[in-house]
Formats: C-alpha cells, sequence, structure tokens
C-alpha cells in the first residue's frame, strides 16, 4: 500500500483508516515511507489504531510524515499501539517539524507515555507555532503529577491558539498536578474554545475550584 499512495503525488487531502489490521511495526514503517512522497498534502488524517505498532515504528512513521512540508492540518489516531514514552519522545520530535500546522488532533489513549512521555510530546507540540486548533487524547496513559505539569507548561507556548480539546480521562494527576495544569494553560490568553476531561484522576474539590 505504501508504494502504491508514494505514486498519488497530487494529493492535497488524503484520508486513510486502517484500524485493527494489525499491520505491525514493519507496516506502520512501509506506510510512512510511501506518504512522505505525497508533497503536496496539505491535509491528512491517519487512523492506525490498535495495529500493535511499538515505538520503533512510532518514530518511523513521525520521520515520513514530516517531509509532508506543506501540512496545515493533521489527523492522527494511534491509540492502543503501546507506543510507551520512548514512541511519544519519538513522535514528539518530528512533529515539531511540522512548522506548517494550523490545526491538529491526535490521539494517543492507552499507550503508556507515562509523565516523561508527556513531557516529550508536549515539547513537540510547543514548537508547532502557527497551530490555532488542537485536539488531544491522552485518556489512560498513567500521567501523573509531573507530566500533568509539563503538559501544560508545553502547551502554552502555543500562543496563538483558539480552540484546545483536551481528553486526559482515567489518568493521576492528583490535586497538585490539575493544579500545575492549570497554571500553565491559564496562559493561552487567546482561547475562544475550551474543553477539558479530567474525569478520573482524583484531582479533588480544590483543583476542580482551580480549573473553571
Amino acid at each position: 500500500m505504501g508504494e502504491r499512495i508514494s505514486k498519488c503525488v497530487t494529493f492535497n487531502s488524503f484520508n486513510l483508516n486502517l484500524c485493527g489490521n494489525s499491520i505491525h511495526k514493519n507496516g506502520a514503517k512501509y506506510l510512512g515511507e510511501g506518504i512522505s512522497k505525497c508533497v503536496t498534502l496539505t491535509s491528512f488524517n491517519l487512523n492506525l489504531s490498535s495495529n500493535d505498532i511499538g515505538e520503533n515504528s512510532a518514530k518511523y512513521l513521525g520521520e515520513e510524515i514530516s517531509k509532508c512540508v506543506a501540512l496545515t492540518s493533521f489527523n492522527l489516531d494511534l491509540s492502543d499501539n503501546g507506543i510507551g514514552e520512548n514512541g511519544a519522545k519519538y513522535l514528539g520530535e518530528r512533529i515539531s517539524k511540522c512548522v506548517t500546522l494550523t490545526s491538529f488532533n491526535l490521539n494517543l489513549c492507552g499507550n503508556c507515555i507515562h509523565d516523561n512521555g508527556a513531557k516529550y510530546l508536549g515539547e513537540g507540540v510547543s514548537k508547532c507555532v502557527t497551530l490555532t486548533s488542537f485536539n488531544l487524547d491522552l485518556s489512560g496513559n498513567d500521567i501523573g503529577e509531573n507530566g500533568a505539569k509539563y503538559l501544560g507548561e508545553e502547551i502554552s507556548k502555543c500562543a496563538i491558539l483558539t480552540s484546545l480539546n483536551l481528553d486526559l480521562f482515567g489518568n493521576s494527576f492528583g490535586e497538585n498536578g490539575a493544579k500545575y495544569f492549570g497554571q500553565g494553560i491559564s496562559k493561552c490568553v487567546i482561547l475562544t474554545s475550551f474543553n477539558l476531561d479530567l474525569r478520573d484522576n482524583n484531582v479533588g474539590y480544590n483543583s476542580n475550584r482551580l480549573l473553571k
């Protein structure tokens, strides 16, 4: 499939859903190599959820997609793929090179990225300085207090964000994590739309008040 996609050199919009197809790490690598040849792409939607691609394939995929230098809108679903914190690191490093993005939707639900993965990912996204719309799903990733702090700090560096949707359900922020996260997000001063899911994070009553 990657070889065939690489011949579609005039595409500017591409939607591909390969959810639950057991493509594993090699399949993700070959797919990424093909996509990287589509240099005219401005809008790309890719669903690779539940494919067991692992951390190395997250690296390959990020490397190749970052070569699509005209991308302004990118939707990527890598939920339930076991990429771990190293995969999140690799992905964050490559995302930081997508400097023309204005809209980015990223689903990494259920990937065990932990605090360090959240930090690396946030650092990458913070380099996307043209972002105006950002949707991020990190539910079920065992992100604790430090990860919450890093995320809030890094996302706040996207200075022209007007729309922000964060699904952080089922992590381990705790009261302090929610406090630090709120302090970071409060610097997004031109937001016109903000949706936040912090269910099952043990944030406590006081942190709930801080986030309102």
